[in-house]
């Protein structure tokens, strides 16, 4: 299709008159930008109420789906654990209470320390940060400066992306932190087995426990020719008849440093609980962030900036 005018214009005249219709449209985008903002304000303070430490709170049952090994539950206010009943039923804790059952109860009293998900945590604090950004972007500067604008709405889509992947969880990061993360034996009433590292976290806007029963890298007993943890001829017997045995999990065999001691994962156990509230939150962000990307996309055209590779990416 040609694109003419009449009466003809000279290049020039042409030229500016193109850079005039631009920067009006430009004008208008911004404006109708402050309408949008105002909706994800709104967006952002529902994510904030559904983080909010509202009572009675959540109550979410962490239960193994195919076995007796875990059995219970847990109850979440906002970003705290403020209540939790689990029985266990684990090879590795029988013999050190006598019992086929160990009870985890969440302690009550008054100087036992918070059970605390620090994940959440971080979410709700990005939460607030983004309604900071909008804040600035809605009343402070220019509203209509392109330029200023363009980098609060990147501003603001990198930090309703990162409260997003604290949701998404499962990281190597946050796998790798168990031994420093994981709740303190007093946080229980009867404090916990020394040798059971309790660990939550959010994966999938699912709060996930894994339940570790540790044993030192350096055994007390002293193997002899009948014990089953050595080989004098450098193989195992049993390995050589059935072969090689699987993993039991997927740290068998991993060395960590537990309390100042290095330590081996015995048994490892995993159970999650969907949390309808924390799913909320996931889909208002994921609106959220669609919303503000699609901003970001049609300012770059008016502004005439090229797709970088990262900005393709994200």
């Amino acid at each position: 299709m040609a694109t003419w005018a009449y009466p003809p214009l000279p290049p020039e005249r042409l030229e500016q008159e193109a850079d005039s219709a631009l920067a009006k449209e430009l004008e208008w985008l911004l404006r109708n930008l402050q309408d949008s903002l105002a909706s994800l304000r709104e967006g952002l303070h529902e994510c904030e109420a559904l983080l909010a430490p509202k009572e009675p709170g959540s109550t979410l049952v962490l239960s193994s789906l195919r076995s007796e090994n875990v059995k219970g539950f847990v109850t979440r206010v906002g970003t705290k654990i403020v209540k939790g009943d689990i029985q266990l039923r684990l090879s590795s804790l029988a013999s050190m209470r006598g019992s086929p059952t160990t009870r985890l109860c969440l302690s009550s009293g008054p100087d036992a320390p918070e059970l605390m998900l620090n994940q959440l945590a971080s979410v709700r604090n990005l939460v607030s940060q983004s309604l900071d950004v909008v804040d600035v972007s809605t009343w402070t500067g220019d509203p209509l400066n392109a330029s200023f604008i363009f980098g609060q709405l990147h501003l603001l889509h990198e930090t309703i992306s990162e409260a997003r992947q604290m949701l998404k969880g499962e990281n190597d990061k946050v796998r790798g932190k168990w031994c420093e993360t994981s709740a303190a034996e007093d946080m229980f009433d009867p404090p916990l087995p020394p040798s059971l590292s309790f660990h939550l976290s959010i994966a999938d806007s699912a709060l996930v426990l894994y339940l570790r029963t540790l044993e030192p890298t350096t055994p007390n007993h002293t193997p002899t020719a009948f014990a089953t943890d050595i080989s004098l001829t450098g193989f195992n017997l049993r390995d050589r008849i059935f072969g090689t045995r699987h993993r039991p999990h997927d740290e068998a065999g991993d060395v960590f440093t537990w309390k100042g001691e290095e330590v081996r994962v015995k048994e490892k156990v995993r159970v999650e609980s969907q949390d309808p509230s924390l799913m909320a939150v996931m889909a208002k962000l994921t609106a959220l962030q669609h919303e503000v990307m699609k901003w970001i996309s049609a300012l770059k055209v008016l502004m005439g900036i090229e797709d970088s590779e990262s900005d393709t990416q994200s």
